[in-house]
């Protein structure tokens, strides 16, 4: 049993400090599933060293994506490894292989997710569902469905549903995101009016968005240049500015 901070500096160093300089990485493998199966931070960090062995050491984890599914929380949008998270999340679910109801169970989780995100993170999880959508085009029925989120008396998804094959998200619709079109921040609602229209085939890259944080949207705002609005277009004639006003014959502006 290790401390959870100990547990932590392990695991952030392990895939890339530890792993490749073992004889045997296959050894690490009961370490790596007990401390994906513990949850919160430390499975998140746990995923690293998972990749590795399932993509070079041909780790069969059967209830993997299931437990994937499963760390996705409203904290995910807050953690301080969400960057890391994603990045591998992204990888996961790279393969056209994968079956359409996994892939549609982990977007309509984000989507429900998105709508208590933070505008940064919104930025970032946008892209990335439209980039599953392009890897997984059985999955646009949730855009497209007919009559859309007005047709439906309610939403037939199974937010506190475990298994992803049973929370019948093929059956729902992206409400969630065309709520966000109508975000306070003018670049979330531009990002989720992208679902508006059919998607480009080249994937967006979100490598540049996995790091962004608050400050450096506030930054980008203020570093805008000041636009001057008109605030009236036709000088004011008579008292309530036509052309022709009977009033501007008895009254004036001075």
């Amino acid at each position: 049993q290790l401390p959870t901070g100990l547990y932590k500096k392990v695991l952030v160093i392990l895939h890339d400090s530890v792993l490749p300089y073992m004889n045997e990485p296959t050894l690490m493998i009961d370490f790596l599933t007990v401390a994906y199966g513990i949850g919160g931070a430390i499975s998140l960090l746990a995923l690293n060293g998972l990749f590795i062995l399932i993509h070079q050491h041909n780790l069969e984890y059967p209830d993997f994506y299931k437990k994937l599914y499963s760390l996705l929380d409203p904290s995910i949008y807050h953690v301080k490894y969400r960057a890391r998270f994603f990045h591998l999340a992204d990888l996961f679910l790279s393969s056209s292989h994968l079956p359409a109801y996994l892939v549609a169970a982990f977007i309509k989780r984000l989507s429900r997710l998105a709508l208590t995100a933070p505008p940064e993170a919104l930025l970032m999880v946008i892209p990335f569902i439209c980039n599953l959508f392009r890897r997984h085009p059985a999955c646009k029925v949730l855009v497209h469905r007919p009559n859309g989120p007005e047709g439906m008396s309610e939403d037939p998804y199974i937010m506190e549903e475990e298994e992803p094959s049973e929370s019948r998200a093929l059956e729902s619709s992206l409400w969630e995101i065309q709520s966000l079109q109508n975000h306070y921040h003018p670049d979330v609602a531009r990002a989720a009016a992208v679902l508006n229209q059919s998607l480009s085939e080249m994937e967006d890259d979100i490598s540049g968005l996995l790091d962004l944080s608050a400050y450096e949207l506030f930054d980008k705002e203020v570093k805008k240049k000041a636009v001057d609005v008109p605030l009236e277009f036709e000088q004011i004639r008579g008292l309530f500015g036509k052309k022709n006003d009977i009033f501007a014959e008895h009254f004036a502006l001075d």
